[in-house]
């Protein structure tokens, strides 16, 4: 169950969706937290660079490994614009984060991108527990997957 006080961070993940697209790359944006709700590490899109890895939620995995004890990584929640692909799917599972939530699924953003008439990604778009069985999961979140759309329209039309 998504809680009141968790909104802030998803907030910031549209926020860091925003910067991604004002410095021309794809809007997605993700926030690492503790599991005693301190902020981690935070990141937005960069595969305008060329590298079509460096995804936010891929970036926290691999910082997570790097810096937090596998109990940290279980602790943490992983808060952010975009469901998963599964390459991000994948990374969260094999270092064992815990908890995922995004604003705006990977069905939505299939659909918004065939009513834009936008290329499908090169990759299905399957949801989180499909590549990640036991990873708990939450989301869409309603309240903030228009801004989300509204993201991936400016995007595509610009």
């Amino acid at each position: 169950m998504i809680t009141e006080s968790e909104m802030p961070h998803l907030r910031r993940c549209v926020e860091l969706a925003t910067q991604a697209l004002e410095v021309g790359d794809e809007p997605f944006g993700s926030v690492l937290v503790s599991g005693d709700g301190t902020v981690l590490a935070e990141d937005h899109n960069r595969v305008a660079s060329g590298d079509n890895t460096q995804h936010p939620e891929f970036a926290l995995a691999r910082w997570s490994a790097a810096h937090l004890t596998p109990a940290e990584r279980a602790a943490a929640t992983v808060y952010t614009s975009g469901e998963h692909c599964p390459m991000c799917a994948a990374a969260h599972a094999w270092v064992g984060l815990g908890r995922i939530v995004y604003v705006s699924s990977s069905e939505q953003l299939a659909s918004w991108l065939s009513e834009l008439g936008a290329p499908q990604p090169p990759v299905r778009t399957l949801p989180i527990n499909e590549v990640a069985p036991g990873v708990l999961v939450e989301g869409p979140v309603p309240e903030l997957a228009e801004e989300v759309r509204e993201l991936h329209r400016r995007s595509f039309l610009s």
